[in-house]
């Protein structure tokens, strides 16, 4: 490429980038942000505090909150471990759940109500 050409390259590139910062100069939101930004330094600086910390005072971390106080979290009592003695088999069963496949058997069998009299106290 020759010195010209590139020469009338460059002052064209130039020309749309001036153009370009003046639209972008009568632009308000522009205008209203620059001013946003010289206040915000300008409180930086009178109370000595570096962006960073600003960002950390305005979007804090969860691991920067305070930790939910022990008293405020609910905790379940643990399950109770229910024994039941089939009485004609002598078979034993010891469950702190409902979903024990043999006590499941012999509530559909026996029925639920029966299998909870053999429930030991």
């Amino acid at each position: 490429m020759s010195k010209l050409a590139e020469f009338r390259r460059a002052e064209r590139e130039l020309q749309e980038q001036l153009a370009l910062l003046e639209k972008l100069q009568a632009d308000t939101g522009l205008q209203s942000e620059m001013e946003f930004e010289d206040k915000l330094k300008a409180l930086m600086s009178e109370y000595g505090i570096d962006l960073a910390k600003v960002v950390a005072i305005l979007n804090p971390q969860p691991s920067e909150l305070e930790p939910a106080a022990p008293a405020d979290v609910k905790q379940r009592r643990p399950r109770q471990v229910k024994v039941y003695i089939q009485p004609v088999t002598g078979k034993r069963i010891e469950t702190k759940g409902a979903n024990h496949a043999l006590l499941k058997a012999w509530k559909s069998e026996f029925g639920a109500d029966v299998v909870e009299g053999w429930r030991q106290a």
